[in-house]
């Protein structure tokens, strides 16, 4: 089968397609045809070995030769012999984690894993783009967001940013929306109202107070960010810097402004399931859908990751066949 590999931290020239066996479904496990695996920051920086604290899941010297990826969407191929919750030809979504392995044709992954069945009617290009929760656990589990809070995403163009300003419009918040001018349309098509070019204005001088402010983009820092927070505020940053996690443990407790940073790939399979379900029911709702701004072939994979560096709206996507 093929699989997207790299064998050097470096630009988007290290990324490979091989051929690597197909994997055998095993007992607990169940081998999905991939269809669609996303192409996200996790991508990038494991590729790149920016910022440091990626390497210490894909090595500290040298990439482990494993397969990239963790989103994926596709149908069951084979099950092991005591899978009962499966079976072949079952249309199905999830994620692999820091195990990676979703950029193939092919991907075992655990029956009682982050895996479940696809919504009816979601395409596999769709499925990939929405399986990533990280929005959804900042938001809900880390900030604990509240209806009527107001909240400032900044980098609301991307792929996370997309899903957040989505989020907290369903869960009945304000957001005001940060990004550049020529990706606002974009973001308004999402029914955001109030969209901040962030080349125009400067965001950290605005007047008023924010319950949460969701640095996406991590180029903000909780230092300048308290000016524009509320009381209580929480900062919340997804880039996983020494600042961050320093910032993290100096608030911690604090009943004031405080920073969060919250390692959302680490979370037990069971939550992670919970957030596939709740992705589901936010998608038939109508409260959340996919934003994907190219689909690109697997052997095509060194492209996506180009198209990455240079920056996106949404989701890009990498499509098997």
């Amino acid at each position: 089968m093929r699989a997207v590999v790299y064998r050097a931290y470096g630009g988007p020239e290290v990324v490979e397609v091989v051929d690597r066996p197909k994997p055998v479904a095993e007992p607990g496990t169940v081998v999905v045809r991939v269809e669609a695996s996303s192409v996200g920051a996790s991508d990038a920086a494991f590729r790149s070995g920016e910022p440091f604290a990626a390497r210490l899941f894909s090595g500290l010297r040298r990439p482990r030769q494993n397969v990239q990826g963790s989103d994926f969407a596709g149908v069951v191929d084979s099950v092991g012999s005591d899978v009962t919750t499966f079976a072949p030809g079952d249309a199905v979504w999830g994620a692999t984690g820091i195990e990676m392995g979703s950029q193939a044709d092919y991907v075992r992954v655990k029956a009682a894993g982050v895996v479940g069945p696809r919504p009816d009617g979601l395409s596999a290009t769709d499925a990939a783009a929405l399986v990533d929760a990280t929005a959804m656990a900042f938001l809900r589990d880390t900030a604990q967001l509240r209806a009527g809070e107001r909240v400032l995403v900044n980098g609301a163009s991307g792929a996370v940013g997309t899903m957040a300003v989505q989020l907290v419009q369903a869960w009945g918040a304000e957001v005001t929306a940060v990004c550049s001018a020529e990706r606002a349309q974009a973001v308004r098509d999402l029914g955001v109202q109030r969209v901040v070019d962030y080349r125009a204005v400067d965001v950290l001088r605005l007047d008023e107070r924010f319950d949460i402010v969701f640095d996406v983009h991590g180029s903000l820092g909780y230092r300048r960010a308290r000016r524009i927070l509320a009381p209580t505020g929480r900062y919340l940053i997804t880039v996983p810097t020494l600042g961050a996690f320093a910032w993290h443990l100096l608030t911690l407790g604090a009943r004031g402004r405080r920073s969060r940073i919250a390692l959302t790939g680490l979370r037990r399979d069971a939550a992670k399931r919970a957030d596939l379900a709740a992705t589901a029911d936010l998608v038939a709702a109508g409260a959340l859908r996919a934003v994907v701004e190219a689909v690109y072939p697997l052997d095509e994979a060194s492209a996506a990751h180009a198209h990455l560096d240079r920056g996106r709206v949404g989701q890009l996507v990498l499509a098997m066949e």
